[in-house]
């Protein structure tokens, strides 16, 4: 054990020394190596950090959570598209069904998409703002938190009162010293009275609910405003919590079997509507960040093969470089496999070396993306130990033909060299 650490030690002080002594050789030698593993992990970082960006998007619908619309969603919009759009909206009758039979629901709300429109506070005002009519268990199928005031009042469902909770950043904008509780705003050329700013969520790639520019509004509210029976002006969503310990799938199961006869589908009809969990998506975004990982993986690893070649001819020259001193050590008793191992490691230090500078470029890389893009994009512990992985795998490679040549020596020859 202790002549396998001198062997180590001697390894990587000679290719310490292979690196001082020959400074052009040594950079463009090991160039590949870190060009190859900046590729790799460089990909596999900024893949994995725009994956988990948007899972944890996704994760803000809730994993316990059904949603029921007219398109399921791990099927591209284009796809079907008329068929889709000739289904009937989910209805205010839907929901009732389901609070009312089902066994497995904790809660469920029904939600109305309104166009965007013109928000204004005095002389602040936002185009396109997103609007949304939403039922009295909202809050208990999805978690809202508040920055300032509360949720909507039990007589504000109730009487369908002109009042507004707004995203964070809609209230920053138009109130700019932040007092926006009690205050109106004006919408659809009505006056709504401000009850509620939801907390700032932050940045993220993908808003599945932009809730920081969201104004919403009761279903009563929305129902004076809009036709919500229009099948084709408004869109609508369905959310059906379940209860702690329930089945997912038997409870897909069980919404199925209520809202078919509510629709007057016979038993051979096809469903008019789709039972959706953030499973699907979340299951089509791992696919293609899959995808993509294997592309980033495959284009560094032909980086560092061309990297492998040239340690393996550093190698070869270093071999070369020092064959009488191979000859002395084994006519001193050296045995074959330690020449062996000396080279080999000798290689996967100078690989590790290449490795390590990558590291650190991509360290940098990503900071200053992270700085530009609208999500942190940071390099994993993982990553770090699979870009040392590689660097001692292509070592490996790239120094086992020269450390075999160099343990094959005949001792007498290479004195006489």
């Amino acid at each position: 054990m202790i002549l396998l650490l001198k062997i180590i030690i001697e390894s990587f002080r000679q290719a310490f020394q292979q690196l001082i002594s020959n400074k052009l050789r040594s950079f463009l030698t090991l160039l590949g190596i870190t060009i190859g593993i900046f590729c790799v992990i460089a990909v596999l970082s900024s893949v994995d950090s725009l994956q988990d960006n948007i899972l944890q998007s996704f994760e803000k619908l809730g994993n316990d959570v059904i949603y029921i619309d007219k398109q399921p969603w791990n099927e591209d919009p284009g796809n079907n598209y008329w068929k889709y759009l000739t289904r009937p909206n989910l209805s205010y009758q839907d929901l009732k069904a389901i609070e009312a039979r089902s066994k497995m629901a904790e809660a469920a709300s029904l939600m109305v998409f309104i166009p965007g429109k013109l928000l204004k506070h005095q002389n602040n005002f936002i185009q396109g703002a997103y609007v949304a009519g939403i039922t009295e268990d909202y809050n208990k199928v999805v978690n809202l938190d508040f920055e300032h005031g509360s949720y909507f009042s039990p007589s504000d469902f109730q009487t369908g009162r002109n009042a507004v909770l707004l995203g964070a950043k809609l209230a920053e904008e138009l109130f700019p010293d932040g007092n926006s509780i009690a205050k109106e705003v004006k919408l659809f050329g009505q006056y709504f009275t401000v009850v509620g700013v939801l907390k700032k969520e932050g940045k993220s790639i993908i808003d599945v609910m932009p809730y920081d520019e969201a104004v919403l509004i009761t279903w009563n509210t929305a129902k004076k405003i809009i036709n919500i029976n229009s099948n084709s002006n408004w869109g609508t969503l369905l959310s059906v919590k379940a209860k702690r310990g329930s089945d997912i799938n038997e409870m897909k199961y069980e919404l199925a079997s209520i809202l078919r006869p509510v629709r007057g589908l016979r038993p051979k009809d096809k469903d008019n509507f789709s039972i959706n969990e953030v499973s699907l998506l979340t299951g089509v975004v791992k696919g293609v960040f899959g995808g993509m990982n294997a592309a980033g993986f495959f284009i560094g690893m032909f980086s560092m093969l061309v990297g492998a070649f040239g340690v393996a001819n550093i190698m070869f020259v270093s071999v070369r470089e020092r064959t009488s001193i191979i000859g002395i050590k084994m006519a001193l008793g050296a045995k074959r496999y330690f020449i062996l191992l000396e080279y080999l490691i000798e290689a996967i230090a100078l690989c590790i070396v290449g490795g390590v500078v990558g590291l650190i470029l991509v360290t940098l890389v990503l900071f200053v993306v992270s700085k530009a893009v609208e999500f942190e994009i940071s390099m994993s512990v993982f990553n770090i130990f699979l870009g040392l992985l590689f660097s001692i795998i292509i070592g490996i490679i790239a120094g086992i033909i020269p450390a075999i040549h160099a343990s094959r020596m005949d001792p007498v020859e290479a004195i006489r060299k």
